[in-house]
C-alpha cells in the first residue's frame, strides 16, 4: 500500500492492534506498528500461562492487517515538535499522526522485599519467568497470591484447581469491582477450591521475604512462591517526552482522545486519560478505545470533527479455574450491579469472551471499519454527567489542598 499520510502506532496490544487495523480503511494512509515483541500477547490469558493451560501468545499474522508494517522495537522518546519517535535500536521514525497505545503493566511495588522475592505476572516475560518456578515447586508448597483484583483471583483459582495450597491476600476486599452478590459467589467458589482467603483492614502486606509474607497485623504466612498482582502502572514514555499526563502517567487528552498538547497525537487503551477521567484499565475498554482513536485520526484526515468518547457497556468477566467463572454486569457509570452469571455458564461466557477478542481484531484486519461496538448508542449522556461531577470535584480538591 502506498500512501501520503504516515500514522505510527506505539504499542501492539488490544488498543494498538485495533487502531492500526482500522487505519487501513484508507488507501492513502500507511501504518507502522511499533511493539517490543514479535508476537501478540493475549493478556487476559496470562494467568493460564502461569497455570499451564495456555501460552497467551498469538501470531501477529492472525490479528494484524497485512498492510500494517510491524517494527519490533521500543520507543524511547516522542519528539512532538519534530513529529518523530526515537527507537531503542533503529534510529528515528517520522510520523504525521501518532497513536499512543503503550498499555499498562505492574506498578513498582513499594513493599519491602516484594521486588526481590515476589513474582509479577502483568507481562508475558514476567509470567514466563514464574511458570518454571511453579513447575519446580512441590505440589504441597505454599503459594501466596497478593492482590484480589481479577488477575489475583484468576491466578489463585487456576493454581488451586491444580491442587496447590493457595492463600489469596486481598489487601482489603475480595474483588473490589464486584457487587456484594458477585463477591459472595466468587468467595464460595474459592472456598470450594480450598483457597485460604485473607481480607479485611489488616490484610495488607508489609514485607516479603524468600519464604514468608508478613501482614499488617504481624502475621507471617509461609510462602514458597509469592505472586504479586497488586496494582497496575503505565509506562512513563509520555512524561519523559514532555507531554502532559495525569498523576499515574497516562497521556492527558480531550474527549476525542487527542492529546491536550498536540493535535497530531491520539491516545488509546490503558495509557489514555480523556479529560482526566480515564476508563477502567481493561480489555473491555481497550479495544473500543483503539477504534475510537483510529476514527479520530480518520475524521481529521477527512476534514471532519471527531466524535467524542462514550462507553455504552460495562462489565467484568473473571475465570475461576477452567470449570467456573463469573460475568459481573454493571451500569453505565461502570459500577457493578446485583446481576451476575456464575458457575459453569460463567466459565463458558469467559471463554467465549477470550476467544472473541482476537476475532474482533482479526475481523477488523480483514474488513477495516467493520468493528462498531464503540458506536453503540447510549452512554454519551452518562459520560457528560460523570465529566460534570469530575470537573466540580477537581476545584473542590484543590481548595481543600490549599
Amino acid at each position: 500500500m502506498t500512501g501520503n499520510t504516515h500514522v505510527v502506532v506505539i504499542g501492539g496490544g488490544y488498543a494498538g492492534v485495533m487502531a492500526a487495523n482500522r487505519l487501513t480503511l484508507r488507501d492513502d494512509v500507511t501504518v507502522t506498528l511499533i511493539n517490543p515483541r514479535p508476537d501478540f500477547v493475549h493478556r487476559v490469558r496470562l494467568h493460564q500461562l502461569v497455570g499451564g493451560s495456555d501460552d497467551a501468545v498469538i501470531a501477529y499474522q492472525d490479528v494484524l492487517a497485512e498492510g500494517v508494517r510491524l517494527v519490533v522495537d521500543t520507543v524511547t522518546r516522542i519528539a512532538a515538535a519534530e513529529r518523530s519517535v526515537t527507537l531503542a535500536t533503529d534510529g528515528t521514525l517520522d510520523y504525521d499522526y501518532l497513536i499512543y497505545a503503550v498499555g499498562s503493566g505492574s506498578a513498582e511495588p513499594s513493599v519491602p522485599g516484594a521486588a526481590e522475592f515476589a513474582y509479577p505476572i502483568a507481562s508475558l516475560e514476567a509470567a514466563q519467568r514464574l511458570r518454571p518456578v511453579l513447575d519446580a515447586a512441590p505440589a504441597t508448597a505454599p503459594v501466596t497470591v497478593v492482590g484480589a483484583g481479577p488477575t489475583g483471583i484468576e491466578t489463585a483459582a487456576e493454581l488451586a484447581e491444580q491442587g496447590r495450597r493457595v492463600t489469596l491476600v486481598c489487601g482489603g476486599v475480595l474483588g473490589p469491582y464486584l457487587h456484594t452478590r458477585g463477591r459472595r459467589s466468587v468467595a464460595q467458589r474459592l472456598t470450594e477450591l480450598k483457597v485460604t482467603l485473607i481480607d479485611g483492614p489488616h490484610a495488607k502486606v508489609t514485607a516479603v521475604t524468600r519464604d514468608t509474607v508478613r501482614l499488617a497485623d504481624g502475621r507471617e504466612l509461609p510462602s514458597e512462591v509469592t505472586v504479586w498482582t497488586a496494582g497496575f502502572g503505565v509506562p512513563d514514555l509520555a512524561a519523559r517526552s514532555g507531554l502532559s499526563t495525569d498523576a499515574v502517567g497516562r497521556l492527558l487528552t480531550d474527549e476525542t482522545l487527542t492529546s491536550v498538547d498536540d493535535a497530531h497525537i491520539v491516545a488509546a487503551g490503558d495509557s489514555a486519560a480523556p479529560t482526566g477521567l480515564p476508563l477502567r484499565m481493561s480489555c473491555l475498554n481497550a479495544i473500543p478505545l483503539g477504534a475510537r482513536a483510529a476514527d479520530t485520526v480518520l475524521s481529521r484526515l477527512a476534514g471532519e470533527q471527531p466524535d467524542n468518547l462514550h462507553q455504552s457497556f460495562s462489565a467484568q468477566c473473571v475465570s475461576l479455574g477452567r470449570s467456573a467463572g463469573i460475568f459481573q454486569f454493571a451500569n453505565r457509570s461502570d459500577v457493578a450491579v446485583w446481576l451476575h452469571i456464575d458457575d459453569g455458564l460463567g466459565a463458558r461466557i469467559k471463554e467465549t469472551v477470550c476467544k472473541g477478542i482476537p476475532k474482533h481484531l482479526s475481523d477488523e484486519a480483514h474488513k477495516p471499519g467493520s468493528y462498531s461496538l464503540h458506536r453503540v448508542p447510549g452512554g454519551a449522556g452518562k459520560r457528560r454527567q460523570l465529566l460534570r461531577a469530575h470537573r466540580a470535584e477537581v476545584p473542590a480538591v484543590a481548595d481543600r489542598a490549599t
